[in-house]
């Protein structure tokens, strides 16, 4: 039987799909430091996480029954991708499933900044009725800076258009503008001219403190600031300085360089208590619907790669998308992408009088994948012989 062991409170459908397939699986609420991690992944073959576990390489050498990790978010920074294929250890995440939920809030926190929102609550909270237009704007007419064009920052301007804004973007990728949306050829270009910066990048390390003090120097005087990225992309001292000068107007922030790892942890921030500034703890894509999109996404892949090899949407393996076969056999071989590879595992068939039925093969990069259905079941010296190949990282005998 297969074990899985899943963390950081996922919805409980992906408990559901796996149990359905055979799997047992053990869910706990909180992330696991690295010790704990090692501990726990005694004899289990699926990791399920969200952002707070780290999956590093000294993880992933003390997890030799491990076959994949579903991030059952968007990102994957929080794995080592790389050293997980180079040891057979195939990643799925979720790139489209909670893309909604960010962009509702992304909304929701402009509209309620433009509109000092933050402010008349507190006031009101505190017993004073503080009834002014003061500083309060509609969000027609003004100019929305989208930094990352992807699945979000796409989304986010079609939405921002419908309300009246305007939309420039900068993407260091060529994408196509939808809608009236603009791009701007420089970040410099769009800080100019934005009366609302926000943030879309992805995790990548090239992305790091991709924001600071000369950035914001650059926005427009009483412009607004959003971050729902990453939180190492934002220098967050340099933000909270030009919140206090009053050049940035007010800011919202979901992602912070160093985040609890469970509910009810202490959390400390340069930006708390300061005026219309909105802190919320990493709840992009925390929506019931979100959240169950997700536990369904992740576990159908995570289940259909366990039966029939199909690594579709992998972010680590080649992609081959594959049905759970005809009811013959089937061999998935993960390797090192060189020259030979392929004839080689059909030359040991061969030499064993096993005959192929079908066969397909996708490269990425260093790695190289092949899986391969035949009519009778492939002996035990057949495996050996495909797994002592020099180039091999992991066979896997489907059925």
């Amino acid at each position: 039987m297969l074990r899985a062991l899943l963390l950081e409170n996922l919805h409980p459908l992906a408990t559901t799909i796996l149990r359905a397939d055979g799997a047992e699986v053990v869910a706990r609420t909180g992330a696991l430091d690295e010790d704990e991690l090692i501990a726990a992944l005694d004899g289990v073959q699926l990791l399920g996480i969200r952002s707070k576990t780290q999956v590093t390489t000294r993880v992933l050498d003390n997890a030799p029954d491990l076959l994949a990790i579903g991030a059952y978010c968007i990102g994957t920074n929080q794995i080592e991708v790389k050293a997980a294929a180079q040891r057979g250890v195939a990643v799925f995440n979720a790139p489209f499933s909670n893309t909604r939920s960010v962009v509702e809030l992304a909304i929701a926190e402009i509209i309620s900044l433009l509109r000092r929102m933050t402010d008349r609550d507190k006031a009101l909270h505190a017993g004073v009725w503080d009834k002014s237009a003061e500083g309060s704007h509609e969000v027609r007419g003004r100019v929305l800076g989208i930094v990352g064009y992807g699945n979000i920052g796409t989304q986010l301007s079609v939405l921002a258009e419908s309300l009246g804004m305007s939309v420039v973007f900068y993407d260091t990728a060529e994408k196509l503008a939808l809608g009236n949306a603009r791009r701007m050829a420089s970040l410099d270009e769009l800080l100019e001219v934005a009366d609302v910066v926000t943030l879309h990048v992805d995790g990548r390390a090239g992305n790091a403190g991709l924001f600071g003090a000369p950035q914001l120097a650059r926005m427009r005087p009483g412009a607004i600031f959003l971050n729902l990225s990453r939180g190492f992309v934002v220098d967050y001292a340099a933000l909270r300085e030009a919140v206090l000068s009053g050049h940035v107007a007010g800011a919202a922030v979901d992602v912070f360089p160093d985040e609890p790892k469970r509910r009810g942890d202490a959390f400390e921030c340069d930006l708390r208590g300061l005026p219309n500034v909105i802190l919320t703890p990493h709840i992009g894509g925390s929506t019931e619907e979100a959240q169950e999109s997700i536990g369904q996404f992740v576990s159908n892949k995570l289940r259909d790669y366990l039966r029939s090899g199909s690594t579709t949407l992998s972010v680590n393996l080649p992609n081959l998308a594959l049905d759970a076969g005809s009811g013959g056999h089937r061999l998935a071989h993960l390797h090192h992408n060189t020259p030979g590879v392929l004839a080689g595992i059909n030359r040991t068939l061969a030499e064993h009088g096993v005959n192929i039925e079908g066969q397909l093969l996708s490269t990425r990069g260093e790695f190289g994948y092949v899986v391969t259905d035949t009519g009778v079941a492939t002996p035990h010296d057949v495996h050996e012989a495909l797994r002592t190949m020099p180039q091999t990282i992991r066979l896997r005998v489907l059925s």
